[in-house]
């Protein structure tokens, strides 16, 4: 395999003696050498994320000695991450995720140069982002991300290395049409209904299952920066934690895809979240009457006050056994058409789940069915935590 790099690129870049000592392991490798070394140095790295696929990607990447690592995100370090995205630590939890990402890799090889890119990646800078770097890392868990980082891609001509995380199972390929392979569209033509595949905060993820894929992710980039080995374009890599188990899957160019055929539809940025369906999506929802909600606040009052009414956790029985409101019954949302006898319509009826959104959705289906003395809590057992008992832990 050829380097995706320009040899001319090569010319002045020079090593200290700490750097060769620093990669004495690469050097010394006839399929590295100083030659693949100059490279990754020569080279520019965008990582489109720095949480669980991000951070191992960017801790392992510096370390190898890429140049330069760009980075997008605009979030805080929370202590929910830190079980997973190795780039934060404790003492991180409030600061941007990208101050604690640079002091990160900058402690492990202060030669990088650390490019920040403080904003959402949207349709209206991603080309402006995208186009001052060789090789483009998508470590995001949304589908309007995964679609705009396909698309820049493909138009700037950048390979594109994905990499998925869910619960137990990740996945990971390289998609670069200008070099032979398919984009993104073609495994993925249309992307699901808003709310049908759940993210990582719905569902879970292994914390050491991002350090798996991130890993793969970085591998592909070496290698196409290098240019050694065959790289994963045309090819899928499914793993199976529970399992320990790879599979391999051949993916193929779609003649008629939109964006990387020869008679492509789309030749310009689109608006992925209309795309994606999510304006529509919130459009249904709010052309439904309001969900009747209750703050945390109120809830505290009404059970200080002795009212009489059924306080009911429509989580999983595992959250239900680290945290839990008291006096709260659990009847998971999934069991709630199956259970609902053990209900009476006659009762007042104050859902909760981890944050709002479940038992919004445990509401309508009660309202469905009959239920007319229902409601809400606003913000479910988070909420409960921030405002009323910090006692109750987070998750």
């Amino acid at each position: 395999m050829k380097s995706i790099l320009d040899p001319a690129r090569l010319e002045d870049i020079e090593f200290s003696n700490d750097e060769i000592a620093r990669y004495s392991r690469h050097l010394i490798m006839p399929e590295v050498t100083l030659e693949g070394q100059k490279r990754l140095k020569a080279a520019k790295v965008l990582c489109i994320g720095t949480g669980g696929l991000g951070s191992p990607i960017a801790l392992y990447l510096a370390a190898a000695g890429v140049g330069t690592l760009g980075l997008v995100d605009f979030d805080i370090v929370d202590y929910s991450n830190l079980q997973r995205q190795i780039l934060h630590g404790t003492k991180d939890v409030g600061r941007k995720k990208l101050n604690s990402a640079r002091d990160r890799i900058k402690d492990i090889n202060p030669n990088v140069q650390v490019v920040l890119h403080d904003a959402m990646f949207r349709s209206d800078n991603a080309v402006g982002i995208v186009e001052n770097y060789d090789i483009v890392i998508d470590g995001t868990d949304n589908f309007p991300t995964r679609y705009l980082s396909n698309d820049v891609c493909v138009f700037l001509k950048k390979p594109n290395i994905y990499g998925s995380i869910f619960r137990f199972e990740g996945q990971c390929t390289v998609f670069a049409p200008h070099l032979g392979g398919p984009c993104y569209r073609c495994m993925v033509p249309e992307p699901p209904p808003p709310g049908m595949v759940p993210s990582c905060a719905e569902g879970g993820v292994l914390g050491v299952l991002p350090g798996i894929i991130g890993v793969m992710q970085a591998i592909e980039a070496v290698k196409l920066i290098v240019g050694i080995g065959e790289p994963l374009m045309g090819r899928l890599v499914y793993f199976d934690a529970l399992q320990l188990r790879f599979k391999e899957f051949k993916l193929r160019k779609d003649p008629k895809c939109p964006v990387c055929s020869a008679n492509p539809t789309i030749t310009g940025l689109i608006d992925y979240d209309q795309f994606c369906g999510i304006p529509q999506a919130r459009a249904a929802e709010e052309a439904e009457p309001p969900v009747p909600e209750i703050s945390v606040e109120e809830l505290k009052a009404r059970q200080d006050r002795g009212d009489k009414f059924v306080l009911l956790d429509v989580r999983e029985p595992f959250e239900f056994d680290v945290a839990r409101i008291p006096g709260s019954i659990l009847i998971p949302v999934g069991e709630l058409p199956s259970r609902m006898s053990e209900l009476d319509s006659a009762d007042e009826i104050v859902i909760h789940c981890k944050s709002g959104v479940r038992s919004a959705k445990a509401l309508r289906q009660l309202q469905k069915a009959g239920f007319s003395k229902v409601a809400n809590v606003a913000g479910g057992i988070l909420a409960w935590s921030d405002r009323v008992d910090s006692s109750v832990p987070k998750y």
